[in-house]
């Protein structure tokens, strides 16, 4: 047998993997499985894992490991496992305390990258919706900075830096939608704040154009012109291109106005740093 491996032993691995593959269903948890060895309970969670359809089959085993070797090198493995598990799951509560649980008892160990990316995953993964709370956002935002700044040659942090964009973007967009429905309703000065928002925090962003041209529309119906102009003359610095541009350009003709920076207002003095290259 290869790897001196005895038959004995051979034939003892497979009655494991035939008893405990036995125990599907509602009558898995009723086997007992303190006669098992960590690797053994560990391997049947693999299984569980690779051929099942539900995740939450595995999650059984690599929890018994924890409780029944609580020290052994195994329990470390099913705890991440867990971690995984319960994420695949969608179950993401679960899955940032198993996650935080590695990290608190493992802090340097090599999985500890990927333990702190699963947790900033269970975040990000539910930030889908944009009007969803934005509590979630941040808490991803900060958890995938962590793994940015701590483990920044590895492929989690790479993988974070695009997540972190992404979310960065999904803050931008709820103010958008915010800002553009008290824009639709006539309520100018709430919509300018909201635009300011993006224009100011982000404006690396893909919403930036666009709040910069609400900015002139809501300006304008205020009759704010310096302001309009200000912020038109920053939207065609910076996106002469876009279409936001031409629409805003087109709003100022028709008033007889130009894009330019004017006045003293925060526009007007980030028009000025614009022109020193000191914004954007």
């Amino acid at each position: 047998m290869a790897r001196g491996i005895s038959a004995a032993s051979f034939f003892g691995s497979l009655l494991v993997v035939a008893v405990l593959s036995s125990c599907g269903g509602s009558t898995d948890k009723a086997i007992p499985l303190e006669g098992f060895t960590a690797e053994e309970i560990y391997k049947r969670g693999e299984w569980e894992l690779a051929n099942t359809s539900k995740p939450e089959g595995a999650l059984r085993y690599f929890t018994e490991i924890e409780r029944l070797y609580p020290y052994s090198e195994y329990a470390k493995r099913a705890l991440i496992m867990q971690a995984f598990v319960n994420h695949k799951a969608k179950n993401y509560e679960e899955a940032r305390s198993a996650a935080q649980r590695f990290i608190d008892t493992y802090p340097g160990d090599e999985d500890a990258a990927y333990a702190k990316y699963l947790l900033a995953l269970s975040y990000y993964d539910q930030i889908d919706e944009i009007g969803r709370d934005q509590g979630l956002t941040f808490q991803a935002l900060s958890a995938l900075r962590s793994v940015i700044e701590e483990y920044p040659d590895t492929e989690y942090a790479r993988s974070a830096i695009l997540k972190f964009d992404l979310a960065f973007d999904h803050l931008a967009a709820k103010e958008m939608e915010i800002g553009r429905y008290y824009l639709k309703r006539g309520n100018y000065t709430a919509s300018i704040n909201r635009f300011r928002i993006v224009v100011e925090q982000y404006q690396t962003t893909s919403h930036t154009a666009e709040a910069l041209h609400r900015l002139v529309e809501a300006n304008l119906a205020l009759g704010f012109t310096d302001e309009a102009q200000s912020a038109a003359a920053i939207l065609g610095h910076n996106f002469q291109s876009s279409g936001f541009y031409q629409d805003s350009y087109a709003l100022l003709s028709r008033k007889g106005l130009t894009p330019e920076g004017k006045g003293d207002g925060w526009l007007a003095q980030i028009y000025r740093q614009v022109i020193k290259g000191e914004w954007l």
